[in-house]
Protein backbone atom coordinates (compact mmCIF):
# COMPACT_ATOMS: atom_id res chain seq x y z
CA UNK A 1 0.00 0.00 0.00
CA UNK A 2 1.23 3.64 -0.96
CA UNK A 3 1.57 6.42 0.98
CA UNK A 4 -0.32 8.29 -2.00
CA UNK A 5 -3.55 5.29 -1.55
CA UNK A 6 -3.61 5.80 2.17
CA UNK A 7 -3.14 10.08 2.12
CA UNK A 8 -7.22 10.97 1.85
CA UNK A 9 -7.58 8.36 5.15
CA UNK A 10 -4.62 10.22 7.03
CA UNK A 11 -6.22 13.57 6.51
CA UNK A 12 -9.34 12.20 7.59
CA UNK A 13 -8.15 11.36 10.94
CA UNK A 14 -5.73 14.67 11.28
CA UNK A 15 -8.65 16.57 10.56
CA UNK A 16 -10.68 14.66 13.11
CA UNK A 17 -7.93 15.52 15.57
CA UNK A 18 -8.16 19.08 14.75
CA UNK A 19 -11.73 18.99 15.30
CA UNK A 20 -11.61 17.19 18.44
CA UNK A 21 -9.27 20.12 19.80
CA UNK A 22 -11.42 22.28 18.84
CA UNK A 23 -13.71 20.58 20.96
CA UNK A 24 -11.38 20.49 23.83
CA UNK A 25 -11.95 24.83 23.92
CA UNK A 26 -15.82 24.65 23.76
CA UNK A 27 -18.51 24.21 26.14
CA UNK A 28 -22.39 23.98 25.93
CA UNK A 29 -22.92 27.29 27.19
CA UNK A 30 -20.96 28.50 24.04
CA UNK A 31 -23.05 27.41 21.81
CA UNK A 32 -26.36 28.28 23.51
CA UNK A 33 -24.89 32.19 24.07
CA UNK A 34 -25.40 31.78 20.47
CA UNK A 35 -29.02 31.66 20.75
CA UNK A 36 -28.39 35.07 21.80
CA UNK A 37 -27.03 36.69 18.66
CA UNK A 38 -29.83 35.33 15.86
CA UNK A 39 -29.24 38.38 13.76
CA UNK A 40 -25.34 37.12 13.50
CA UNK A 41 -26.64 33.43 12.43
CA UNK A 42 -29.01 35.32 10.16
CA UNK A 43 -26.46 37.71 8.21
CA UNK A 44 -23.90 34.78 7.84
CA UNK A 45 -26.52 32.38 5.90
CA UNK A 46 -28.29 35.50 3.67
CA UNK A 47 -24.46 36.15 2.62
CA UNK A 48 -24.02 32.70 2.30
CA UNK A 49 -27.14 31.86 -0.06
CA UNK A 50 -28.02 34.93 -1.60
CA UNK A 51 -25.18 37.57 -1.54
CA UNK A 52 -22.31 35.27 -2.66
CA UNK A 53 -23.95 33.47 -5.30
CA UNK A 54 -25.31 37.42 -6.57
CA UNK A 55 -21.54 38.65 -5.92
CA UNK A 56 -20.11 35.82 -8.35
CA UNK A 57 -22.57 36.39 -11.07
CA UNK A 58 -21.58 40.17 -11.35
CA UNK A 59 -17.91 38.65 -11.16
CA UNK A 60 -18.70 36.25 -14.01
CA UNK A 61 -20.55 39.33 -16.33
CA UNK A 62 -18.09 42.02 -15.47
CA UNK A 63 -14.95 40.12 -16.19
CA UNK A 64 -16.69 37.90 -19.13
CA UNK A 65 -16.15 34.85 -17.55
CA UNK A 66 -16.07 31.65 -20.15
CA UNK A 67 -19.30 29.78 -20.18
CA UNK A 68 -18.16 26.59 -18.64
CA UNK A 69 -16.20 28.06 -16.44
CA UNK A 70 -18.66 30.44 -15.15
CA UNK A 71 -20.89 26.99 -14.14
CA UNK A 72 -17.91 25.94 -12.46
CA UNK A 73 -17.86 29.07 -10.20
CA UNK A 74 -20.88 29.23 -9.51
CA UNK A 75 -20.90 25.87 -8.24
CA UNK A 76 -18.50 26.76 -5.90
CA UNK A 77 -20.15 29.80 -4.65
CA UNK A 78 -23.45 27.42 -4.02
CA UNK A 79 -21.04 25.03 -1.93
CA UNK A 80 -21.31 25.60 1.83
CA UNK A 81 -18.50 26.53 4.02
CA UNK A 82 -15.66 23.78 4.33
CA UNK A 83 -14.66 22.11 7.16
CA UNK A 84 -11.55 24.58 6.96
CA UNK A 85 -13.05 27.41 8.05
CA UNK A 86 -13.55 25.91 11.45
CA UNK A 87 -9.69 25.84 11.97
CA UNK A 88 -8.99 29.44 10.20
CA UNK A 89 -11.19 30.67 13.07
CA UNK A 90 -9.56 28.87 15.61
CA UNK A 91 -6.37 30.15 14.80
CA UNK A 92 -7.19 33.52 14.01
CA UNK A 93 -9.69 34.29 17.23
CA UNK A 94 -12.99 33.68 15.74
CA UNK A 95 -15.70 32.17 17.45
CA UNK A 96 -15.23 28.77 16.56
CA UNK A 97 -18.85 27.26 18.20
CA UNK A 98 -20.17 30.08 15.39
CA UNK A 99 -18.14 28.33 12.90
CA UNK A 100 -19.61 24.79 13.55
CA UNK A 101 -22.90 25.81 13.97
CA UNK A 102 -22.95 27.74 10.51
CA UNK A 103 -21.38 24.50 8.89
CA UNK A 104 -23.80 22.51 10.19
CA UNK A 105 -26.65 24.64 9.22
CA UNK A 106 -25.23 25.94 6.22
CA UNK A 107 -24.40 21.97 4.84
CA UNK A 108 -28.21 21.10 5.45
CA UNK A 109 -29.22 24.44 3.74
CA UNK A 110 -27.09 23.51 0.86
CA UNK A 111 -28.81 20.01 0.25
CA UNK A 112 -31.53 22.07 -1.59
CA UNK A 113 -29.20 25.70 -2.35
CA UNK A 114 -26.29 24.11 -3.73
CA UNK A 115 -28.83 22.35 -6.82
CA UNK A 116 -31.11 24.95 -7.36
CA UNK A 117 -28.22 27.78 -7.82
CA UNK A 118 -25.45 25.13 -9.62
CA UNK A 119 -28.67 23.84 -12.05
CA UNK A 120 -29.52 27.60 -12.28
CA UNK A 121 -26.22 28.42 -14.32
CA UNK A 122 -26.00 25.56 -15.94
CA UNK A 123 -29.41 26.68 -17.74
CA UNK A 124 -28.15 30.41 -17.74
CA UNK A 125 -24.57 29.55 -18.91
CA UNK A 126 -24.17 26.38 -20.68
CA UNK A 127 -27.29 25.27 -21.72
CA UNK A 128 -26.52 21.58 -21.81
CA UNK A 129 -29.42 20.42 -20.16
CA UNK A 130 -27.74 18.80 -16.60
CA UNK A 131 -28.83 18.56 -13.54
CA UNK A 132 -27.03 18.42 -9.67
CA UNK A 133 -29.43 16.21 -7.50
CA UNK A 134 -29.67 16.90 -4.10
CA UNK A 135 -26.36 16.02 -1.73
CA UNK A 136 -27.26 14.17 0.82
CA UNK A 137 -24.35 12.39 1.60
CA UNK A 138 -23.05 15.63 2.68
CA UNK A 139 -24.54 15.92 5.44
CA UNK A 140 -23.38 12.65 6.68
CA UNK A 141 -19.69 13.34 6.22
CA UNK A 142 -20.26 16.36 8.40
CA UNK A 143 -21.97 14.65 11.33
CA UNK A 144 -18.65 12.24 11.14
CA UNK A 145 -16.40 14.92 10.67
CA UNK A 146 -17.11 17.69 11.96
CA UNK A 147 -19.68 16.84 14.73
CA UNK A 148 -18.59 13.75 16.10
CA UNK A 149 -15.31 14.60 17.01
CA UNK A 150 -16.32 18.24 18.77
CA UNK A 151 -18.99 16.74 20.52
CA UNK A 152 -16.22 14.13 22.12
CA UNK A 153 -13.52 16.88 22.91
CA UNK A 154 -15.97 19.27 24.97
CA UNK A 155 -17.09 15.97 26.57
CA UNK A 156 -12.92 15.66 28.02
CA UNK A 157 -13.19 19.31 28.49
CA UNK A 158 -15.91 18.48 30.90
CA UNK A 159 -14.42 15.75 32.64
CA UNK A 160 -10.98 16.91 32.42
CA UNK A 161 -10.61 20.68 32.26
CA UNK A 162 -6.91 20.92 33.40
CA UNK A 163 -6.02 18.72 30.83
CA UNK A 164 -7.95 20.52 28.08
CA UNK A 165 -6.00 23.98 28.98
CA UNK A 166 -3.09 22.23 28.79
CA UNK A 167 -3.54 21.03 25.56
CA UNK A 168 -4.59 24.21 23.81
CA UNK A 169 -1.46 25.78 22.95
CA UNK A 170 -0.26 21.90 21.28
CA UNK A 171 -3.40 21.62 19.35
CA UNK A 172 -3.25 25.27 17.64
CA UNK A 173 0.18 23.93 16.78
CA UNK A 174 -1.19 20.71 15.52
CA UNK A 175 -3.87 22.59 13.77
CA UNK A 176 -1.35 24.87 12.05
CA UNK A 177 0.84 21.91 10.72
CA UNK A 178 -2.29 20.63 9.14
CA UNK A 179 -3.53 23.28 7.89
CA UNK A 180 0.06 23.87 5.91
CA UNK A 181 -0.30 20.29 4.75
CA UNK A 182 -3.38 20.81 3.44
CA UNK A 183 -1.98 23.67 1.30
CA UNK A 184 1.04 22.12 -0.26
CA UNK A 185 -1.26 19.02 -0.67
CA UNK A 186 -3.53 20.86 -2.30
CA UNK A 187 -0.74 22.92 -4.68
CA UNK A 188 1.07 19.70 -5.41
CA UNK A 189 -2.34 17.83 -6.82
CA UNK A 190 -3.55 20.66 -8.74
CA UNK A 191 -0.77 22.15 -9.99
CA UNK A 192 -0.92 21.56 -13.56
CA UNK A 193 -4.17 21.70 -13.52
CA UNK A 194 -3.85 25.56 -11.87
CA UNK A 195 -1.34 26.34 -14.82
CA UNK A 196 -2.92 26.27 -17.54
CA UNK A 197 -6.28 27.20 -16.84
CA UNK A 198 -4.95 30.43 -14.50
CA UNK A 199 -5.23 32.94 -16.71
CA UNK A 200 -8.83 32.10 -18.26
CA UNK A 201 -10.19 31.73 -14.85
CA UNK A 202 -7.34 32.78 -11.96
CA UNK A 203 -8.05 36.16 -11.72
CA UNK A 204 -12.59 35.65 -10.85
CA UNK A 205 -11.72 33.13 -8.28
CA UNK A 206 -9.16 35.12 -6.79
CA UNK A 207 -11.25 38.47 -6.63
CA UNK A 208 -14.49 35.82 -5.47
CA UNK A 209 -12.09 34.39 -2.70
CA UNK A 210 -11.30 38.00 -1.46
CA UNK A 211 -14.77 39.25 -1.53
CA UNK A 212 -16.12 36.19 0.45
CA UNK A 213 -14.02 37.04 3.09
CA UNK A 214 -13.78 40.74 3.42
CA UNK A 215 -17.63 40.87 3.37
CA UNK A 216 -17.78 38.33 5.72
CA UNK A 217 -15.51 40.33 7.72
CA UNK A 218 -16.78 44.04 7.41
CA UNK A 219 -20.77 43.51 6.72
CA UNK A 220 -20.46 41.59 9.82
CA UNK A 221 -18.69 44.70 11.98
CA UNK A 222 -21.32 47.19 9.79
CA UNK A 223 -23.60 45.27 11.23
CA UNK A 224 -22.58 45.36 15.03
CA UNK A 225 -20.92 42.44 15.47
CA UNK A 226 -17.68 42.04 17.80
CA UNK A 227 -14.45 40.86 16.20
CA UNK A 228 -14.38 37.26 17.11
CA UNK A 229 -17.90 37.12 15.51
CA UNK A 230 -17.32 38.80 12.43
CA UNK A 231 -13.89 36.90 11.87
CA UNK A 232 -15.87 33.25 12.49
CA UNK A 233 -18.52 34.44 9.85
CA UNK A 234 -15.57 35.52 7.54
CA UNK A 235 -13.90 32.25 7.35
CA UNK A 236 -17.23 30.62 7.30
CA UNK A 237 -18.38 32.01 4.25
CA UNK A 238 -14.89 32.84 2.52
CA UNK A 239 -13.41 29.22 2.85
CA UNK A 240 -16.01 27.20 0.66
CA UNK A 241 -15.99 23.48 0.37
CA UNK A 242 -13.87 23.36 -3.08
CA UNK A 243 -13.68 19.32 -2.41
CA UNK A 244 -17.48 18.88 -2.83
CA UNK A 245 -17.48 21.34 -5.69
CA UNK A 246 -14.46 19.37 -7.31
CA UNK A 247 -16.95 15.88 -6.74
CA UNK A 248 -19.57 17.56 -8.20
CA UNK A 249 -17.93 18.93 -11.03
CA UNK A 250 -16.23 15.73 -11.96
CA UNK A 251 -18.50 12.72 -10.88
CA UNK A 252 -22.21 14.18 -11.21
CA UNK A 253 -21.63 16.57 -14.38
CA UNK A 254 -19.06 14.66 -15.60
CA UNK A 255 -16.64 18.24 -17.00
CA UNK A 256 -13.41 19.01 -16.12
CA UNK A 257 -13.60 22.20 -16.95
CA UNK A 258 -16.61 22.77 -14.19
CA UNK A 259 -14.22 21.59 -11.40
CA UNK A 260 -11.39 23.99 -12.78
CA UNK A 261 -12.71 26.77 -10.79
CA UNK A 262 -12.70 24.93 -7.79
CA UNK A 263 -9.55 23.43 -8.12
CA UNK A 264 -7.92 26.75 -8.16
CA UNK A 265 -9.62 28.15 -5.19
CA UNK A 266 -8.35 25.25 -2.96
CA UNK A 267 -5.19 26.58 -3.63
CA UNK A 268 -5.54 30.20 -3.37
CA UNK A 269 -8.09 30.04 -0.65
CA UNK A 270 -5.59 28.73 2.00
CA UNK A 271 -3.04 31.70 0.88
CA UNK A 272 -5.49 34.43 1.07
CA UNK A 273 -7.42 33.58 4.40
CA UNK A 274 -3.78 32.97 5.62
CA UNK A 275 -3.56 36.61 4.78
CA UNK A 276 -6.39 38.01 5.70
CA UNK A 277 -6.30 36.09 9.21
CA UNK A 278 -3.07 38.23 9.34
CA UNK A 279 -4.90 41.79 9.01
CA UNK A 280 -7.48 41.14 11.08
CA UNK A 281 -4.93 40.03 14.21
CA UNK A 282 -3.72 43.08 13.22
CA UNK A 283 -6.42 45.55 13.45
CA UNK A 284 -6.29 44.26 16.99
CA UNK A 285 -9.79 43.64 19.40
CA UNK A 286 -11.34 46.69 19.53
CA UNK A 287 -14.67 46.18 20.96
CA UNK A 288 -17.64 46.44 18.41
CA UNK A 289 -21.33 47.65 19.58
CA UNK A 290 -23.14 44.87 21.46
CA UNK A 291 -25.38 42.31 19.08
CA UNK A 292 -28.47 42.82 19.97
CA UNK A 293 -31.09 39.51 20.10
Amino acid sequence: MSFVSILPTLLFIALGLVMFGLGLSLTVGDFKRLLQHPRAVVLALVLQVLVLPAACYALIVLLGVAPLYAVGLMLLAASPGGVSANLFSHLFGGNVAMNISLTAINTVLSIVSLPLITNWAINTFAHTGQVVPLQFGKVVEVIVIVLVPVVLGMAVHRRAPAFSARMEKPMKIFSAVVLAAFALIAIAKEWTALVESFAGIGPAVLLFNAISLASGYYLSRAAGLDKSMATAISFEIGIHNSTLAIFIALSVLGNFQLALPAAIYSVSMYILATLFGGLVLRRGAQPAAAVSA
